[in-house]
């Protein structure tokens, strides 16, 4: 969408740390004229403005920002060799670590668009993935070489041996060029590939910066998946930012504790299951987060409030957030002056985006929550291509919240039937569609179930004419589903409760396991 003028725009930042020259930015030379604008190459802008500034500190590695656009044209050059032609779309497939970094950098550099899998899926659900976004090449790491059997298939050591071709990087990025694409599973049990364009990352980034400000000398502690929108927004601030990431290739509450301890880090996004275990670890030691220790920004469903209060107790801001794969991370974040004042609230709408209640004409009424703003996805790819992101200008998230008098956001529940399990989407009826490929069940229903240490996990109803373990059924599933899905208590029951339309009627189920 390019901005136009004739637009009044007043800034006001309480961040003294946030330098914002628009009078020599082009993008609002542009934005006076009312043209339409490219955005600068991000990576070869960066290098150019700080290129000795720390990028990455990954283990005993750490990159500058130089040294990101060095890897990112070596890269950019060996996907050439291997026939990989800029703007063609790319599936990747890995852990985190160096080569994912580098594979990362470097489609973004030769223009590809990179179609992120999830390690943890299945290998029913990558294929799906796969023939879904009609990817022409998939760059997997060697780890996980016998998770995907295509002749499309190039590992990572094969790249990694692959001579260096010329290449050029285009100097401007259009608006609507796209970045990334991530599946977000569907309430029809059929994820959906969601683009994300240069347009949605950089006012998503802009948004968060308006609201918590940008210090050049912030370091971002990541340890979310890259492949999710949580992990790779990062990448995406600190290209924009010109901040540090320090990156880790699994969770570790001893060592991230560590950091937050010592002061190394400023920043941390966290889902529920991770803050609960960096709390219970500082409470282990009996100490304090370094002063030097800024935001902790908390999302993936609704934190407890407990969780809030002991955080706050050991000195950490945690500031709720609400976003998804669609809207390229956050839409609302709670201010850090507003932490304590409106505890458990995801805060009000960021500069650039729009919050709105369905149906609700007062404060306090409770419906879905729509979303509107520069940051929300044009649209889907494969199957879902032709379904339209927004209605009447408005993205339906399906989520359950309302807002109060000052305009904060409360989300109530994250869509009706959704399950999330240790920051984890997971939709009941993905689950149910893979139960019901067993040959004895007959019917199926799935819920989630209150957990101490994920928050939720799947339950299963099913209707059977046979005997069924638990265990048999797990191990059924473990080649459809990946393992946070797969229920982890099973029920079996004469039928399920439907309507007169014949729908399942999941919220029945939860009655059930109340009683049970």
């Amino acid at each position: 969408m390019p901005l136009r003028k004739n637009v009044n725009l007043t800034l006001v930042s309480s961040h003294d740390s946030l330098d914002l020259n628009f009078q020599s930015c082009p993008l609002w030379a542009a934005f006076c004229k009312g043209e339409d604008f490219l955005y600068p190459n991000i990576i070869t802008k960066r290098a150019s403005l700080t290129p000795q500034k720390t990028a990455i500190i990954f283990g005993q590695e750490r990159w500058t920002f130089k040294d990101v656009e060095v890897v990112a044209h070596e890269m950019a050059g060996k996907l050439r060799s291997v026939g990989i032609e800029p703007g063609k779309r790319i599936a990747v497939l890995s852990p985190t670590n160096k080569d994912f970094l580098k594979v990362i950098y470097g489609c973004m550099y030769a223009g590809c668009e990179m179609v992120f899998l999830n390690e943890r899926l299945s290998e029913e659900e990558l294929k799906y993935q796969v023939e879904d976004s009609n990817a022409v090449k998939i760059l997997v790491d060697d780890s996980y070489a016998s998770k995907l059997i295509s002749e499309s298939v190039c590992l990572f050591s094969t790249l990694d041996e692959a001579p260096v071709e010329q290449v050029t990087s285009a100097k401007e990025w259009a608006p609507d060029r796209t970045i990334s694409i991530m599946y977000t599973s569907g309430t029809t049990g059929f994820p959906k590939g969601v683009r994300q364009t240069m347009e949605n990352h950089f006012t998503s980034a802009t948004a968060s910066a308006f609201n918590m400000g940008v210090d050049p000398n912030d370091v971002w502690l990541c340890t979310m998946p890259l492949f999710h929108i949580s992990g790779f927004s990062i990448i995406m601030r600190s290209l924009i930012y010109g901040i540090g990431i320090s990156l880790y290739a699994k969770f570790d509450a001893v060592k991230i504790t560590d950091e937050l301890i010592d002061g190394t880090v400023t920043h941390m996004s966290v889902v529920s299951v991770m803050l609960e275990r960096i709390l219970t670890e500082l409470e282990h030691r009996n100490e304090l987060v370094s002063t030097k220790f800024k935001i902790m920004l908390a999302g993936g469903g609704p934190i407890p409030i407990a969780y809030l209060e002991r955080a706050q107790a050991k000195g950490i801001a945690i500031l709720q957030t609400y976003g998804m794969t669609e809207t390229s991370s956050q839409t609302s974040t709670l201010a850090a002056e507003d932490a304590k004042r409106k505890i458990g609230s995801s805060g009000r709408p960021l500069l650039l985006n729009e919050i709105k209640i369905d149906g609700a004409n007062a404060p306090h009424e409770i419906g879905e929550i729509l979303i509107n703003g520069p940051h929300v996805t044009p649209g889907y790819i494969g199957h879902f291509a032709k379904h339209p992101a927004k209605r009447d200008g408005w993205l339906y998230t399906g989520d359950v919240g309302y807002l109060d008098a000052e305009g904060y956001l409360y989300v109530v529940d994250r869509r009706s039937d959704l399950i999330i399990s240790g920051g984890e989407n997971v939709y009941p009826a993905e689950v149910e569609n893979a139960i019901l490929k067993h040959p004895d069940i007959l019917g199926a229903g799935v819920c989630g179930h209150k957990d101490e240490q994920w928050g939720e996990v799947p339950v299963a109803f099913i209707v059977t004419n046979t005997q069924i373990t638990l265990e048999s059924l797990q191990k059924f599933l473990s080649n459809h589903l990946a393992a946070y899905k797969i229920p982890k208590y099973m029920y079996v029951v004469d039928e399920l409760p439907r309507n007169a339309s014949n729908k399942l009627l999941r919220r029945e189920l939860k009655k059930w396991l109340l009683s049970k």
